[in-house]
C-alpha cells in the first residue's frame, strides 16, 4: 500500500463526516453563488425605476442568505477540521504502535530526531491536508461549477470572455505541481536532519562540554539550519511566484468582464445590472483563485509527508507472534539451544556473531557466560526475549520453539537486565514499577534491598519519587544497573537473564548483591553474564565463549582445571585485585 492509498484508508473511516461536511459547502455555495443573481436582479429594478418594495425584498433574501451561509460554513468547517484531527489522531496512533513492533536492528540504523520529526511534522502536515486542504478542493471546484452555470445562464459571450484566461492555471497547476512536490519533501527531509542534529547534541551534552565542542556543534548547527533556511525559501519562492500569478488571473478576468461589457453596454446590448452579477460572481472566485497556489502547495506538502510516513509503514516487523502462537509450558523443560547461529549484518562480511551453540539449560538451574569482549555473550542474551532471531539452529522453551510461541509471554517468562541500563525520565518508583500494573509496597522494598539500592534512597533528595532526568542522567551508572535489576525483580519472571549488569558496581556490593540474589535464584532459571569471574564462579554450569563459539564448559572447579582461557581469566582478575590492594 502506498502512502496516498493509506490515507484513503483512513478517510474512509470518516467518509460519513466527510460527505456531511461535503453537503453543508454544497448548500454554502448555492446560497453564496444566489447572492450575485439577487443583486443583479435588485440593480435591474433599480435600472427601471421599480418599487422600493421588491428593491427590499431582494435585500432581505441577501441577508438572510449570508446569514445562512454563515452558520452552514461554520458548521462544514468544524465537520472537516475534526475529521482531519481524527484522522491525525489514529495515524498518529498506528505509527507508533508500529514503531513498537518493529526489531531493534531497525532503530540502529535510525536516527531518533528524524523519527520524531516524522512522528510531529509530517502527521501535522497530513491533518492540514486533510482538514482545510479537504476543504477548499471540494468548495474551489463547487464555486467555479456554479459561477460558470449561472454566468453562462445571463450571457454566453460574457462567460467566454471572463473565463478566457483560465488555461494559464491549468498551465500553472501542471508547471509547479511537480516543483512543490520536490521541495516540500527536501523541506521535510532537512528538517528531520535539524531535528535529529539537536536531539543528539542535547543527548549528549556531557560529550560535548567535556571535550570542548560548544562551538563546533554550533557551526554544525548554523550550517544545517542555513540548508534548512535555503530549501524553505526556494519553497517559500515557489509559492511567491504562483500566489501572484493566480491573483493576476483573477484580476485580468475582472478588467476582461469591465472592457467587454462596458462596450456592450454602450452599443444597448447589455445592461448595467448584468456587468455588476459578472463582476460579483468574479469577485466570489477571486479567492478560490489566488488560493490555488497555497493549495496546491499544502496538497503537495501532505503528499511528500504522507510518503515519507510510508517509509516507516511498509518495514514489517521481522520478529512477532506466530499466527496461532503454542501456549508456553516452562514446568515441561528448561531453556535449549541447538546449533545456534547468529550473523550480525547479513550484508556485511557474513561473519556469524555465534557459531554452533548447543547447550541445554534445565529448571532452576543456573547458567554462566564469561569470555573477552565481543565474544558474543550479549548476543546471545538477546536472542532468548528475541530482540534478534537466530540466523539458523533452534532456542527451545519448556520443549518448543521460541519462534511457536506468544513474543509477550515469552518476554512476561523472562526478566531481562541489558549491559546498558535505560531509565525514563520519571520518577524511579514508576521507573522501578514499570512493567507492572500493581505493585505492593513490600515487593517494591524486597527489590530494592536486594539491588543494594536501600542505601542510595537515603541521599535521594525525594526517596522514591526522586525525578532521575532523561535516561537517568542524575543517577551514577552503578545506581542505574541496580536500579534496572530491581525493575527486573519486580516482574517476578521465571527466568532471570542478567546480562552484565553489576559492571558499574564496586567488587563489594556486587558480592552482597549476588549473595542476596542465591537465595531467589534457587526458585529460578538463571542466565548471568559477566567479565568478572566472582559473579559466575557460583553457577550450576559455566560456559566460556571465543569469537562466537563455546570453547569450555564446566563449573568453576573444573574449569580452572582445564586450564584454558577461564583459567587465564581467573588468574589475570586475582592479580588485578592484588594490585589494588596494594
Amino acid at each position: 500500500m502506498g502512502g496516498m492509498g493509506r490515507l484513503k484508508s483512513y478517510l474512509w473511516r470518516y467518509w460519513r463526516r466527510y460527505l456531511r461536511g461535503a453537503f453543508c459547502l454544497f448548500g454554502t455555495a448555492t446560497l453564496v453563488m444566489w447572492i450575485p443573481w439577487w443583486i443583479r436582479e435588485g440593480v435591474r429594478i433599480i435600472e427601471h425605476g421599480g418599487p422600493v418594495g421588491d428593491v427590499s425584498y431582494y435585500v432581505l433574501l441577501i441577508i438572510v442568505a449570508a446569514v445562512a451561509q454563515g452558520i452552514i460554513r461554520t458548521y462544514s468547517r468544524s465537520l472537516i477540521f475534526n475529521a482531519g484531527r481524527d484522522v491525525e489522531y489514529d495515524l498518529r496512533n498506528d505509527l507508533f504502535a508500529h514503531l513498537q513492533k518493529l526489531p531493534i536492528a531497525y532503530y540502529h540504523s535510525q536516527r531518533t530526531g528524524d523519527l520524531m520529526s516524522r512522528v510531529i511534522n509530517d502527521i501535522s502536515a497530513v491533518r492540514v491536508l486533510l482538514g482545510p486542504g479537504i476543504l477548499n478542493l471540494v468548495n474551489a471546484p463547487l464555486y467555479y461549477l456554479y459561477a460558470v452555470v449561472l454566468m453562462l445562464s445571463m450571457d454566453v459571450r460574457m462567460t467566454l470572455a471572463a473565463v478566457l484566461p483560465y488555461p494559464l492555471l491549468i498551465w500553472a497547476v501542471r508547471n509547479f505541481r511537480g516543483k512543490i512536490l520536490n521541495a516540500s519533501l527536501k523541506v521535510q527531509q532537512q528538517m528531520s536532519e535539524l531535528s535529529s542534529h539537536v536531539q543528539e547534541n542535547l543527548s549528549g551534552m556531557h560529550v560535548v562540554k567535556a571535550y570542548t565542542q560548544e562551538e563546533n556543534q554550533i557551526r554544525q548547527f548554523a550550517g544545517l539550519n542555513q540548508d534548512y533556511q535555503e530549501k524553505n525559501m526556494v519553497l517559500a519562492n515557489l509559492r511567491g511566484v504562483i500566489g501572484p500569478f493566480m491573483q493576476g488571473i483573477s484580476g485580468l478576468t475582472i478588467l476582461i468582464v469591465i472592457w467587454y461589457g462596458g462596450v456592450r453596454v454602450i452599443d444597448g446590448d447589455l445592461l448595467v445590472a448584468d456587468i455588476v452579477a459578472f463582476i460579483a460572481y468574479l469577485n466570489i472566485l477571486a479567492w478560490p483563485t489566488a488560493a490555488f497556489g497555497w493549495m496546491l502547495s499544502l496538497v503537495q506538502r501532505g503528499r511528500a509527508s504522507m510518503e515519507r510516513l510510508e517509509e516507516i509503514f511498509k518495514v514489517a516487523p521481522e520478529i512477532a507472534s506466530p499466527p496461532a502462537p503454542l501456549p508456553l509450558k516452562f514446568s515441561e523443560g528448561g531453556i535449549e539451544f541447538r546449533d545456534v547461529c547468529f550473523v550480525h549484518d547479513r550484508k556485511a562480511n557474513g561473519q556469524a556473531g555465534l557459531k554452533e551453540i548447543n547447550f541445554t539449560l534445565p529448571r532452576g538451574r543456573t547458567l554462566a557466560f564469561v569470555g573477552r569482549t565481543g565474544a558474543g555473550k550479549s548476543t546471545l542474551a538477546q536472542l532468548l526475549p528475541r530482540l534478534y532471531d537466530a540466523t539458523s539452529g533452534e532456542i527451545r522453551i519448556g520443549g518448543r520453539d521460541i519462534r511457536t510461541l506468544s513474543l509477550s509471554e515469552l518476554r512476561r517468562t523472562l526478566g531481562y537486565v541489558p549491559q546498558d541500563p535505560f531509565l525514563f525520565s520519571t520518577s524511579l518508583r514508576r521507573n522501578l514499577c514499570f512493567g507492572r500494573d500493581h505493585v505492593s509496597d513490600e515487593e517494591v522494598e524486597n527489590a530494592i534491598r536486594l539491588a543494594r539500592l536501600d542505601r542510595d534512597l537515603e541521599i535521594f533528595p525525594q526517596g522514591m519519587d526522586t525525578i532521575v532526568g532523561e535516561r537517568g542522567i542524575t543517577l551514577s551508572g552503578g545506581q542505574k544497573q541496580r536500579a534496572t535489576l530491581a525493575r527486573a525483580l519486580l516482574l517476578n519472571s521465571s527466568v532471570l537473564i542478567l546480562d552484565d549488569c553489576l559492571s558499574s558496581v564496586d567488587a563489594q556490593t556486587e558480592d552482597e548483591i549476588l549473595k542476596g540474589l542465591r537465595f531467589i535464584l534457587k526458585e529460578k532459571t538463571c542466565v548471568i553474564i559477566s567479565h568478572r569471574i566472582s559473579a559466575v564462579k557460583e553457577a550450576d554450569e559455566i560456559l566460556v565463549l571465543e569469537d562466537g563459539q563455546i570453547i569450555e564448559r564446566g563449573n568453576h572447579q573444573e574449569l580452572l582445571q582445564q586450564g584454558g582461557l577461564y583459567a587465564d581469566l581467573y588468574r589475570q582478575q586475582q592479580l588485578s585485585e592484588e594490585l589494588d590492594h596494594i
